[in-house]
This record gives structure tokens, sequence and C-alpha cells, in this order.
């Protein structure tokens, strides 16, 4: 079973979720909140898989508690999923470079929010929809490439780099070995190192790395 945390400070909101969730064999809520500051007391107590977390509640949002969960070294297999009711939603790209898997609309369809629930459960990030790499370079055009970015990039081989361009444009593995001559694999492994050397927790964090840094520009082929 798929444990879920729902926080989201629209009772009727969690309470669509919730039924829709209860109906589905894999899935179980193990608790619903209404505020940033619970969410992040019970994901420490209920060990949840996946947190569907909303980014504007009371007293804490959605927000910092990602970056509380993110940031809590005992929560590390918690992952998190931003609910919004904008795509175009400064605080998503946020919340991804805070260490979210990924983001969904609320009124998403109901098979899309089971899968993407069983995706984030499996380690992976939500990032196949074409959405979440608009809302990173819609914001990631607001901004300078930072000016540390070789500084933070040094780790990397220059075979990293370009497996990390290429992430950052949204390929797959699959994409990224045909591109580059190489096994589906042997991309994995590059990416997983570049995740390691970088402190990153996953691929949504190396997309957004990929902008910050200027390896990948907004609008770029």
């Amino acid at each position: 079973m798929i444990r879920v945390l729902l926080a989201d400070d629209q009772t009727v909101v969690r309470a669509g979720f919730k039924a829709l969730l209860d109906l589905t064999d894999d899935l179980v809520v193990v608790a619903e909140v209404a505020d940033g500051a619970a969410a992040v007391e019970l994901a420490r107590t209920t060990r949840p898989d996946v947190v569907l977390m909303d980014i504007r509640m009371p007293n804490l949002d959605g927000l910092e508690a990602t970056r509380r969960i993110v940031a809590d070294r005992s929560l590390d297999s918690v992952r998190v999923l931003v609910l919004t009711t904008f795509e175009a939603d400064e605080y998503v790209f946020e919340a991804l470079r805070a260490g979210a898997a990924g983001f969904l609309l609320k009124d998403v369809e109901p098979d899309d929010l089971r899968a993407a629930i069983r995706t984030v459960a499996a380690g992976q990030s939500l990032l196949a929809p074409a959405v979440t790499r608009r809302v990173i370079e819609e914001f990631a055009r607001l901004k300078s490439p930072q000016a540390e970015a070789g500084e933070r990039l040094a780790p990397l081989t220059d075979r990293e780099r370009e497996v990390l361009a290429l992430v950052g444009r949204g390929l797959s593995n699959e994409e990224i070995g045909a591109r580059l001559h190489m096994s589906p694999l042997t991309a994995k492994t590059h990416v997983s190192r570049s995740m390691t050397k970088l402190g990153v927790r996953d691929r949504a964090q190396l997309v957004v790395l990929a902008y910050e840094t200027g390896l990948v520009r907004a609008g770029e082929a």
C-alpha cells in the first residue's frame, strides 16, 4: 500500500481527494491536515510515502512545509507532490527548487492523480507533463544565471554536464542515450552520479539547477 498524507486548508478539496484515493486498492490516506505546520508534524509521525501538499495554507504555507520535510534526513523516503490551482504559479517553481518531486493542478483527472502518486512513491520525479518544464522555463526567464554557476557545476565531468543539459531540456534516459550514443542504463548512471555530486534529491532538482546555472536557457531548442 502507498501511504498518502493530504495537506490542504479546503475541507471540500481534502474530502474529494480522500474519497478518490480510498477507492483505489493500492493507495491509502493515513492523515489529512489543514495547514503546513501540521503537515510537517504528521509527516514525522505517520511517515507517509507521498504528501499531497497545497501551496497556500495558514500558519505555515506549503512551500516552507516542503522545505522542512525535504531537509529532514529522517524523512528521506517521504516525497512531496505540490497541489496548485494555477500552473503559472511562482511558488510551484520554488517548491520544485526546494525538493518537491513534482506538482499537480487541483483539477487533475482521477487516473492522472493515481499515476502521479505511484510515480513519485517509486522514487521518480513527476516531470513527464510538459507543463512542468514550462513553469521552470517561465521563472528561469526572470532570473540571471547564478554567479557561482561554474563553481556549482565544477564537480561534474564534461559528459555529466552534457547529460545534465539534456535532463534540463526534459529528455528521458532513453532519449539521452540515443542522443549521446550510449545505453539508457549508462545515461541513468550519469544522472545518478550528477545528483550525488551536486547534492540534489531528484531529477526535478537537476532540471531546476540546469536552468539556474545557465547550462540550459529558457527557450532553447
